[in-house]
């Protein structure tokens, strides 16, 4: 299996999140080609919200940049060979970040 040659980078996850991304990127790529990416991070990205609820995003290549926001304890960027995951749910979604929320009952025009 590839879970074992996997080297994280950084993450805010707890270790049993982590072991699941590892595990299940082992899995994309044993159905999926190296080369299939986009076809490994829907993979990823689907399982992660079925196990933690909606709402994550996934990218999958060799060479890549990134700037994002993510939800405390939701962030993981590990490495297989050449391949590099990065794995997190967006900061921006309004069910999970209650202090932004604004009863509309209270709003008055």
């Amino acid at each position: 299996m590839m879970e074992g040659k996997a080297v994280i980078g950084e993450t805010d996850m707890l270790p049993t999140m982590q072991q699941d991304a590892l595990r299940l990127a082992a899995k994309a790529l044993d159905h999926f080609d190296i080369t299939d990416s986009t076809e490994i991070a829907r993979f990823i990205k689907m399982e992660f919200d079925c196990l933690y609820g909606p709402g994550w995003q996934c990218i999958v290549g060799t060479d890549f940049g990134s700037f994002v926001t993510h939800c405390c304890g939701c962030f993981i960027y590990f490495g297989i060979g050449s391949l590099a995951i990065l794995l997190f749910r967006g900061g921006s979604a309004p069910e999970y970040d209650t202090d932004r929320l604004i009863d509309m009952k209270t709003v008055k025009a």
